[in-house]
């Protein structure tokens, strides 16, 4: 009997040592790194950027881009963070809508009246609400710009709609109407060129495991 209870004492004993254990059979090894998760950065190649502004009383859409954009911003394992870190420069005289005299006059008669070489900006927040705060500077004036965005894994879109008065534009918008009378001209006679500009951007964001 003596040594039953010695032996069953025994694996008691054995039973308890190993649950009181404080070693990790899971632990790192202090040869072995944590799995690190994606860094996203920004990827120029996959970028688009497109305005749109309107002639004619029936609002006649023009479409366009940039040819020369220059975007800075960090990187990190948040896309959102990413996001929200770019800021970015573009050169006016590098404007594109596939007219090259169109191009020239838009260059000249809105960008150089409003004194705009470069539009510079920055994002400056991405809410929970599936709205993002862009800041724009253009005719030495800074206005925060109110948009819808949509942020999938890497892949990022925004839109909105601009009002160039808001950077003391419309001067620009006078002189290039001006120049272009005939083409702005609608069914009704009216030569008209709208102060609002619709902007849409998207891009993918690189993605490295």
């Amino acid at each position: 009997m003596k040594n039953t209870l010695y032996i069953f004492a025994s694996l008691v004993l054995a039973i308890g040592l190993t649950a009181c254990s404080t070693e990790d059979e899971t632990t790192t090894g202090p040869d072995e790194e944590p799995e690190v998760g994606a860094i996203y950065s920004y990827n120029e190649g996959t970028t688009e950027l497109e305005w749109t502004s309107y002639k004619t009383s029936g609002k006649v859409p023009v479409a366009g881009s940039f040819n020369d954009i220059e975007v800075t911003s960090e990187e990190g394992s948040d896309p959102k963070a990413v996001m929200e870190s770019i800021s970015f420069s573009i050169n006016t005289a590098s404007v594109e809508t596939n007219n090259e005299d169109r191009n020239g006059k838009i260059v000249e008669h809105f960008f150089q009246t409003i004194n705009t070489p470069t539009i510079e900006g920055n994002v400056k927040s991405l809410g929970d609400n599936g709205k993002a705060v862009i800041a724009i500077t253009m005719n030495s004036i800074t206005f925060d710009v109110e948009g819808d965005y949509t942020l999938e894994d890497a892949a990022f879109s925004f839109t909105s709609t601009i009002d160039v008065s808001s950077w003391n534009g419309v001067s620009g918008i006078e002189a290039l109407n001006t120049v272009c009378k005939d083409l702005h001209t609608g069914e009704d006679g009216i030569s008209k060129l709208w102060s609002e500009i619709g902007l849409s951007f998207s891009t993918r964001l690189k993605v490295t495991p």
